[in-house]
């Protein structure tokens, strides 16, 4: 018998977004160790916030929108905000009522400057590699460093020397003007980007494209490959050891004074590099560069098992970069700004483990 659709709408409806969301949905678990982080972090979230005045966005919310914005792609607040109104599984996970409004897009950005001022996306990501560790899920002694280059929210025709240049564009187009950068000498120390001043331009080698960008750096620990520091920078030919060394400054802090081992790729065979990784107990499995011939890693590194098993584990932290900018939307950055870009590469760090976590403790339970 035909079915026939009812054109009536009812007056009342019951919904329980709990239910509609299904038992084995993996968002439920990645839910659940967000809510552990956040539990961790309640204090410090306290403390960004006057007594009296108007209440805010809860920054729980907030928080957990950056990283849903992170799992599924969205590429902006604003298109956050519209999912928000009719999708019933994001609402849950963000903490909305069915009947509750979601909060206008043009908020967000200032809030975002009070997490910037509270250096909130550091310490969440803090409190995402602790849970991991209270899951025993790090070896809190063999890591990987490495680094990648983040296309920056800037043009190439924004990039102007930096004395000013009043020119008209020659078709008369202000907005989206013609420019023939054929035969000139464009340098940082010589131009700037208009748009995003702290960009820098670089390229990743000889005859490779030049862009305005910035510089994503990472630390990842070997056992199960999860992230456990980050941080962007602007992107000079320098920029990945100097991160790296200020990076396991950081991460002594949390593991303690025992002997580490991190495996690098050519581009850290520096010897003041690997003469301050030395000096902090941590041997330096770097990939021989038998070009330079510069003899800083010797037998008695690269012939021992650890080394092999360092660079084999070393590719694995390419994974965590391809998950950045293929779903964590950081294949060309949507804000401009170095503190901003840091938030970013942390948020997205975070969110790449909580994925992650989500599937190693739902094998373990």
């Amino acid at each position: 018998m035909r079915g026939w659709e009812k054109q009536q709408v009812q007056l009342f409806y019951h919904l329980n977004p709990e239910e509609m969301i299904p038992a084995n949905h993996p968002i439920r678990q990645i839910r659940l160790l967000c809510d552990r982080v956040l539990d961790k972090l309640s204090h410090k979230l306290d403390g960004m916030y006057a007594e009296g005045g108007k209440p805010g966005i809860p920054p729980e919310r907030l928080l957990r929108a950056i990283i849903l914005q992170k799992l599924y792609s969205i590429r902006s607040m604003r298109q956050m905000e519209e999912h928000l109104h009719y999708n019933f599984l994001y609402r849950w996970f963000v903490g909305l009522q069915p009947d509750e409004k979601p909060w206008d897009h043009s908020t967000v950005s200032l809030n975002q400057s009070r997490l910037l001022d509270g250096e909130i996306a550091r310490e969440f990501l803090v409190a995402v590699v602790e849970l991991a560790d209270e899951y025993h899920l790090l070896s809190n002694e063999h890591f990987t460093v490495d680094g990648t280059l983040l296309e920056a929210a800037a043009s190439l025709k924004s990039f102007k020397p930096k004395k000013g240049d009043d020119t008209p564009p020659e078709d008369n187009d202000p907005g989206n003007p013609t420019v023939n950068f054929h035969g000139q000498k464009r340098r940082n120390e010589t131009h700037q980007s208009q748009t995003d001043p702290e960009a820098r331009l670089y390229r990743k080698g000889k005859g490779k494209e030049a862009r305005l960008s910035y510089m994503g750096h990472k630390i990842m620990d070997n056992r199960e490959g999860l992230v456990v520091e980050a941080e962007a920078t602007q992107a000079t030919g320098t920029a990945e050891v100097e991160s790296s060394e200020r990076m396991f400054v950081q991460l002594r802090r949390r593991v303690g004074k025992k002997r580490l081992t991190v495996g690098e790729d050519k581009g850290y065979d520096r010897k003041s590099h690997v003469k301050a990784l030395r000096k902090m107990k941590i041997t330096p499995h770097i990939a021989v560069n038998t070009h330079s011939g510069s003899g800083l890693i010797d037998g008695r590194t690269y012939c021992g098992k650890g080394y092999a098993i360092s660079q084999k584990k070393r590719k694995r932290i390419e994974e965590t970069f391809g998950w950045d900018k293929v779903i964590g939307g950081l294949s060309k950055l949507k804000q401009k700004g170095l503190k901003l870009a840091d938030m970013q590469v942390k948020l997205t760090a975070a969110a790449y483990n909580l994925v992650r976590m989500g599937k190693l403790t739902l094998q373990t339970s």
